[in-house]
This record gives C-alpha cells, sequence and structure tokens, in this order.
C-alpha cells in the first residue's frame, strides 16, 4: 500500500529544516519553498515542558477544591485536578493499598487517593501560565510520530482522520501481532500507509523508552524529570523531520550525531538527508532566515500587491486586519478587494504558524458581495493551515464579515521567547530581551570576525545590557582580547554600536 500524501516525498513545497546550535540556545526554522513558515528557539531558561513525565510528591490536597497540589521541582507547584487523577501509577508506590473506586462526580474524595507527601508520577497537560502553576495528568503516554504509547492499557485506538475501515484493520493486525498485552496505543494520522517494519521499529523504540523511564521513575529521588518530552531531538524527529523534508542542515557535528543516534531507532532511511553544514558564515545567514526573523516583532506585514494585514495581540484573542493598503487594482473593485483577501489568507495561515499564534484568532477581512470570492478566501486560508502541527479549526464567514479560528497553544508564542516585557510602558508593548540582543551583538562578531580580526572594538550598549553581558562573559572569551563593551544611558535597550579603534569609526552597519 502506498504512503498517503501527507507522507508523500512528492511534495509541491521543497522543504527544508535549518538548525542553528549555540551554548545559549538552539533554533530550527523550517523553509517551505525558501518562505520561514515556522519557527522553534530552545533556551534552558524556557523549556517547554508540556508532555514532560515527572516523579514528585503531594504537597497539599484540598478536598474541597477537589485538587491538589504537587512538587515536581519547578518555580511554582502544579495542579492535578481529581478527573485527571489515574491510579495506575499510584499503586507503584503503594502496591499493598487496594484501588479506590472514583466517582468521577464527588471531587471530594480526593483524600482517598492522595494525602501529603505521597510520592506520584505524573505528566504535564498544561504548562504555567502568568502567577498560575502547570496543569499535571496522572495519564501517562510516550509520543510517537506514528504512535502515541500508553503504559498500563491495552487498547489500540486510531485517528478518525484514518478513513478507509481496510486501513484501519490493517493497522489494528499489524499492532495485535506484536505489541505487549499492557501497552495501550494511539495511531497517529501519519502512519496511514506504514508498512509492518516501520510500526514495528516505532513500537520498539517507545517500549524502550518508557522502560529507561519506568526504571527513573523506580530508582530517581523526587522530584525529578523522568521523561522530557519536548527536547528539540525529540521534538524535531517525532514531529519535523520525515519523508516530506527535502533535508535537514545542522550546524553542530555533535547535534548532528545525535539526531543521527535517535534516526536509527525510528527512522533509519532519513539518515540520508541529514547534512552538516561547513562554511564560515552564519548558517542561518546563509539562508537569509535572520532577515525573515525581524519580521516576527513587526505588526504590520506588506503583501505582494500593495496590501497589508496587521496582527494585534490580546490576553483575549488575537486580532487580524486586512487593508488595501496603495493597492488600488486594474480591473473593477471586488477583483481588486478579492486578490487582497486572497493574499492576506495566504499570508495570515503563515504568520500564524511561525508566530505560534494560539486561542482565538479573528480575521477582519476586506467586505466581499460574491459567496463565491467568500468561499476561495476561506478556501485559501484552510488549504494554509491545513500543514500546521497544531490542531485548529476555522468558521465560515460571520455576517460581520469576520473569520473565526481556534487553535491549540503548542508553546510559548516567538513574541514571549524573544522579548520581555516592557518596564516602560506598563505591559502594554514590548521590548527585545537581553538574551536575543546578546545573540544578536555575538552573531555580529562572528560576521565581522574575518574581517576586524587584527583590529581593536568598542562596543557600546545600555547600561542594562553590559551587565547581562559580563554577567555572560564566557561567551564572549574568544574576543576577549579585543573587545571593549562600555554602557550609555541614551542607548536603547535593543540597541548596540560597533566603533572600530584607533579610529573610532561607527561599523555597526557593515556587518548587521
Amino acid at each position: 500500500m502506498q504512503k498517503s500524501p501527507a507522507n508523500s516525498k512528492k511534495n509541491r513545497f521543497h522543504t527544508e529544516i535549518i538548525v542553528n546550535v549555540h551554548p545559549l540556545e538552539k533554533r530550527v526554522a523550517v523553509l517551505e519553498d525558501n518562505r520561514l513558515v515556522e519557527l522553534f528557539v530552545e533556551r534552558k531558561d524556557k523549556q517547554n515542558i508540556v508532555g514532560n513525565i515527572y516523579k514528585g510528591h503531594v504537597k497539599d490536597v484540598l478536598p474541597g477544591m477537589g485538587a491538589a497540589f504537587i512538587e515536581i521541582g519547578l518555580e511554582r507547584t502544579a495542579f492535578l485536578h481529581y478527573s485527571d487523577i489515574v491510579t495506575d501509577f499510584l499503586d507503584i508506590f503503594e502496591n499493598d493499598r487496594q484501588r479506590v473506586r472514583l466517582n468521577p462526580k464527588d471531587s471530594s474524595q480526593i483524600g482517598n487517593l492522595l494525602k501529603a507527601g505521597q510520592e506520584i508520577v505524573v505528566q504535564v497537560h498544561k504548562g504555567p501560565i502568568g502567577s498560575k502553576g502547570a496543569r499535571l495528568t496522572g495519564q501517562i503516554s510516550i509520543p510517537g510520530k506514528y504512535l502515541v504509547l500508553f503504559p498500563n492499557k491495552s487498547k489500540i485506538a486510531i485517528s478518525r482522520k484514518i478513513y478507509n475501515q481496510h486501513e484501519r484493520s490493517r493497522i489494528r493486525n499489524i499492532l495485535n501481532s506484536f505489541k505487549d498485552p499492557n501497552i495501550g496505543l494511539i495511531v497517529r494520522t501519519e502512519a496511514e500507509g506504514c508498512d509492518e517494519d516501520d510500526l514495528r521499529t516505532e513500537y520498539n523504540a517507545l517500549a524502550k523508552t518508557w522502560k529507561l523511564t519506568e526504571k527513573q521513575i523506580k530508582y530517581a529521588k523526587e522530584p525529578i524529570c523522568v521523561f522530557e518530552e519536548n527536547a528539540l531531538e525529540n521534538y524535531l524527529i517525532r514531529d519535523l523531520f520525515g519523508e516530506h523534508v527535502d533535508r535537514l542542515v545542522i550546524d553542530d557535528k555533535a547535534f548532528a550525531r545525535s539526531i543521527i543516534r535517535h534516526l536509527e531507532d525510528f527512522s533509519p532511511e532519513l539518515i540520508n538527508n541529514v547534512e552538516i553544514y561547513k562554511e564560515d558564515s552564519p548558517i542561518f545567514d546563509a539562508w537569509s532566515i535572520e532577515k525573515k526573523i525581524e519580521t516576527i516583532f513587526h505588526s504590520r506585514i506588506y503583501l505582494p500587491s500593495g496590501g497589508n494585514i496587521k496582527i494585534e495581540q490580546t490576553e483575549a484573542l488575537v486580532a487580524i486586519d486586512i487593508n488595501t493598503g496603495s493597492f488600488t487594482g486594474k480591473t473593477h473593485y471586488e477583483e481588486t478587494i478579492k486578490r487582497t483577501n486572497m493574499e492576506a489568507a495566504a499570508e495570515a495561515a503563515r504568520q500564524i504558524r511561525l508566530r505560534d499564534l494560539s486561542g482565538v484568532i479573528i480575521i477582519d477581512f476586506i467586505d466581499m458581495v460574491s459567496e463565491q470570492n467568500k468561499q476561495e478566501v476561506l478556501d485559501t486560508l484552510k488549504a494554509g493551515l491545513r500543514r500546521d502541527r497544531a490542531k485548529n479549526k476555522v468558521y465560515n464567514f460571520t455576517e460581520l464579515g469576520l473569520v473565526e479560528i481556534t487553535r491549540k497553544r503548542m508553546r510559548s508564542t516567538l513574541i514571549a521567547n524573544y522579548s520581555n516585557t516592557c518596564p516602560t510602558c506598563n505591559g502594554s508593548g514590548r521590548v527585545i530581551s537581553h538574551d536575543t540582543m546578546l545573540m544578536r551583538i555575538h552573531r555580529w562578531l562572528n560576521r565581522a570576525e574575518y574581517f576586524v580580526k587584527n583590529s581593536r572594538l568598542r562596543i557600546v550598549v545600555h547600561p542594562d545590557l553590559e551587565d547581562h553581558i559580563r554577567f555572560n562573559k564566557e561567551y564572549f572569551m574568544a574576543y576577549r582580547d579585543q573587545i571593549d563593551i562600555e554602557s550609555d544611558p541614551e542607548m536603547r535597550t535593543d540597541q548596540f554600536k560597533v566603533f572600530k579603534l584607533p579610529s573610532q569609526e561607527d561599523i555597526t552597519s557593515k556587518f548587521s
């Protein structure tokens, strides 16, 4: 049986994944026909913990709330609701305790299951938001590219998007032929068309991962993370890198070797598509990705015809407004509006994926009279979001000409990762974070290294940024004999200037 179109190499998009590794951060860019459509950033202080499995202990039980607070080693205690408790792993620590029959409507029973100080295994269902701690579940799972493994379960559930009944039966029969009776599985949509070897290879890898996790649960001292689902290596292999990707290019040999070792267990046929970048220029510069990242901070994005879209994020929703701008069209008004809306629909879908916008998204298209034109615009928007890894739903035009989209939150938005809340505007705006500025200066020095290797440089920054650079001076050790860092309170925190000594020539723009 042939693979489904979603898994086929015959994809109308030329897809590349570019990985930039630095001690402070790892960045993964997904390009479709050389257009940046997704960007993932992993920093040690801002890692995505959703899906991580922890061995922790109960800190407090609140029957009145039907919940417990669990200490898993994060900044704030996490929250476990009665409805999310699964008794499977309570028995790991209380083998002599009989199972309690749960009444799902009586949350006061939580005191019969949990008590302060008790060890417990949980998985993060939702990450911390603002002052709220993470929300947990007792249902443990290990995700793969084709399968999701559930320890202590037995059933096989198949994605509803696999419609063909023959295919569903085929997959079920294959899995039943080798899976452990005490292991449950969810079959993901990507498994459609997979042969037995693919499914068996992934199942064995997931079972191996669970055995290692189970060993951690048994012997490690809590609180501790025993399985890190969203480590960049795992996410890259599981969700990003597949047959539809023409090549994966990585600028770090150690990270590339780690990826290849993982692929040997999961998808050995993809190893030949992994390349190590060996050029001197920064990898994101070679693909012009740095310039494309800059547009993420622009609220207004210009369209090829001259129109534009404006994106505004609030706490409750994301608003996207469409404007014709300088585009006046060459025919009649309705065609001008349709063309602008069609371009805007495609660009809005790309920006939603790129910026990882989530929750409720409202798009205010320019009013159209023709129902056929409205449907074409809607189809364009849906087509752009069909490749989105986050679950989303697009609703039809409302009477006011608005289109509503709901999209599941996968991780912190790129704006949140790349910026801090501005202290001078009371939270209404954003400024580039110190870590991002540190990386920009480091990349500037990397670009200029060949041209200024025999020159001394003076780098001028805002005083707050100077303190941050000196605190992280180990990242500039290679340039310690060449640069002087000075502060100027007149500088913005998102600004730096480089002067060549002794001439005092400002060379900042030459290598930006």
